[in-house]
């Protein structure tokens, strides 16, 4: 490849990277322990390339779709094997649909948890109706819920 079409050799230090990507430096720290970024070293300092800000930036895309730390390790592996990123491609196309059908399912559990959830309110609230209406009030949200990751699973006595 001639020279001017190749990317400059910059190199990044994991400050930079943690305030480009919003994670933290322990974060970068783990990602190289699981073997997903290998950044160089200058004395104690670690030096990120271009190409560890590239992995970094599709592991962070990842894990915003759950895709799990062995997954993405999976997909990061096919890279530069000299097939056009083929194999890299087809096997990350295979996790993203399996993802989409995991969340499609979720949804639905929601729609349906929602559902049962309302026609709960609604018996309830014409109990409170008919027997103690003052206690409506009381019956309105204190604030928003506290938020869980989609796609966690919630224990079996949970759901």
């Amino acid at each position: 490849m001639p020279t001017e079409l190749r990317r400059p050799e910059r190199t990044f230090t994991i400050r930079q990277l943690c305030m480009e990507f919003k994670c933290t430096p322990r974060a970068l720290r783990f990602y190289e322990d699981k073997g997903l970024l290998n950044p160089a070293r200058q004395g104690l300092n670690r030096v990120y390339s271009y190409k560890d800000r590239g992995r970094l930036q599709l592991i962070l895309r990842g894990k915003r779709v759950n895709l799990s730390l062995a997954e993405i390790r999976e997909i990061l592996d096919l890279y530069d094997k000299g097939d056009n990123n083929a194999a890299q491609n087809a096997t990350a196309l295979r996790h993203f649909r399996e993802r989409i059908v995991l969340l499609e399912r979720q949804r639905e559990d929601l729609d349906h948890a929602i559902a049962e959830l309302r026609q709960a309110c609604d018996n309830l609230e014409k109990a409170l109706t008919s027997t103690r209406p003052e206690l409506l009030a009381d019956a309105e949200p204190k604030g928003p819920a506290p938020l869980t990751r989609v796609g966690v699973r919630q224990p079996e006595h949970v759901r």
